[in-house]
C-alpha cells in the first residue's frame, strides 16, 4: 500500500475531508532518498486528500547494538563495529524505518 493510499484510507475511516499534514519517519538505512520521496509525494498527491497537505519528513539516525557486550552506538556507515569491544557482531536497532508517524486532518 502506498503512503497516499494509507493516508486516504485512514482519513476516510475518520470521516474527514482534508489532510492538512502528514508526518513520516524515514531511517537513513531505509534506502529512501528524502528529496526523491518529497518530489514523488508532491506528484502523486495531486487530486487526493493529500494535495494541499504539508509533508513533514523526520530523518531517523541509525543506532546499533553489540551482541557481545550490549553496548548501543550510533551507526555511521555500513560497517557496524562496536566502539566498546571492537567486535563486528552487531544488529541495527533503528534507522531502517519507513512509516507514517501522524496525520493532521480537518
Amino acid at each position: 500500500m502506498s503512503i497516499v493510499d494509507l493516508a486516504e484510507e485512514q482519513a476516510r475511516k475518520a470521516h474527514v475531508a482534508k489532510i492538512i499534514e502528514i508526518e513520516l519517519d524515514i531511517g537513513i538505512f531505509s534506502g529512501i532518498e528524502i528529496e526523491a520521496l518529497n518530489f514523488a509525494l508532491e506528484v502523486v498527491a495531486k487530486e487526493t486528500l493529500l494535495e494541499a497537505a504539508l509533508i513533514k519528513i523526520n530523518r531517523i539516525e541509525a543506532e546499533s547494538e553489540c551482541l557481545n557486550c550490549g553496548s548501543r552506538f550510533a551507526s555511521k556507515g555500513f560497517i557496524h563495529q562496536c566502539p566498546s569491544c571492537r567486535e563486528m557482531n552487531t544488529r541495527i536497532l533503528r534507522g531502517k524505518e519507513m512509516q507514517v508517524k501522524s496525520l493532521l486532518v480537518e
